[in-house]
């Protein structure tokens, strides 16, 4: 976990679309500001390195740079931004034939302990944490996003719906399906426990 702060903590590069138009420069540099430590974290999270994070994101950022003129005139930035990353990390990862890092990456313990505090004490008869990480790795990718950029990265559920292109309501309903699979998946009884 200390690796995935320290790596959070570096600054975003500071690639620009077309230094020449300082108006659509500084959407990029401000985009930038808002979404680049979390796109690392989440690079991380599925490369299992602090190189290859920065290589994705990198690469993420040079891609949208050169299309962000196209980017604004989307109906929504973020999602199509978004896409942008998900490309870059799924490049990455049949590139080097790799899975995703998930299951390995010890940052994923932040997982763990968001889900303990809103699943109560549900989640602490878990015999082994790797067998939640294994968990949420073989959910639906919608459902695995949606764990991952709110227990993980830290965005807010409206944050989600904007980058996935979806309402709160659909994020709220992904995370609640996610959650019953992942305690389906560990054997544990959700019983009449409710809530996101």
């Amino acid at each position: 976990m200390t690796k995935l702060a320290a790596l959070a903590r570096c600054p975003p590069p500071s690639f620009v679309p077309d230094p020449s138009d300082r108006q659509l420069s500084l959407t990029f540099e401000a985009f930038l500001a808002t979404h680049a430590r979390k796109w690392l974290t989440y690079a991380y999270l599925h490369t299992g390195s602090e190189a290859a994070a920065r290589e994705v994101t990198l690469a993420a950022y040079d891609r949208l740079g050169r299309l962000w003129a196209h980017a604004l005139r989307q109906a929504s930035v973020e999602a199509y931004a978004w896409s942008v990353l998900k490309e870059r990390v799924v490049e990455w990862l049949y590139d080097h034939q790799q899975p995703t890092a998930l299951t390995e990456t010890a940052a994923f313990a932040v997982v763990t302990h968001a889900l303990l505090r809103e699943c109560q004490q549900q989640f602490a008869m878990l015999e082994s944490q790797l067998g939640l990480y294994a968990a949420i790795a073989r959910l639906p990718e919608r459902q695995c996003d949606v764990i991952v950029l709110r227990h993980v990265i830290g965005y807010s559920d409206a944050q989600i719906g904007a980058l996935l292109g979806v309402d709160e309501v659909t994020v709220r309903s992904y995370a609640s399906r996610g959650k019953r699979k992942l305690a389906a998946a560990l054997g544990i009884d959700q019983g009449n426990t409710r809530g996101n």
